[in-house]
């Protein structure tokens, strides 16, 4: 089996990155800083699908993804979050949220609609990721 992305992913978030082990994506939604680390890992659905090796990957990538928002965006707390309720595809929500949020203190689903970044903000947030995660270089596939 090989691994393809969701397609409800493909179409909510954009591509950030490609490390080792996942897809870093932006979710498309300018209410909250949010990444999505998706596992290249086929018929993953939860972690503990994940063989030892990844699952010690993927909480350094969670790391390096939460230390980013936190340096990028200064919030007031870092949430964290493998649900798969709606898509069951393996994939880790790192959402940096502020007390000043739309949603705050609950959680961002089903608090408001979608509000997806314009053209031009979605460019400038993505490269200010990519340069304080030291991927200055051009997107490569992810």
């Amino acid at each position: 089996m090989t691994f393809a992305l969701d397609p409800r992913l493909a179409e909510d978030t954009v591509p950030v990155y490609s490390w080792e082990l996942c897809l870093v994506r932006l979710m498309n939604e300018r209410a909250y800083p949010w990444l999505v680390l998706i596992p290249r890992r086929a018929a993953a659905h939860e972690i503990h699908d994940l063989n030892a090796a990844d699952r010690a990957q993927l909480m350094v990538e969670v790391n390096r993804a939460s230390q980013a928002l936190a340096e990028i965006y200064r919030p007031d707390k870092i949430n964290v979050a493998a649900l798969g309720n709606v898509v069951p595809q393996l994939h880790v929500h790192v959402i940096a949220r502020t007390r000043s949020d739309p949603a705050w203190p609950d959680p961002v689903w089903g608090k408001q609609p979608r509000t997806p970044y314009d053209e031009g903000e979605l460019i400038g947030q993505r490269e200010v990721l990519r340069a304080v995660l030291g991927l200055a270089q051009e997107f490569e596939g992810a």
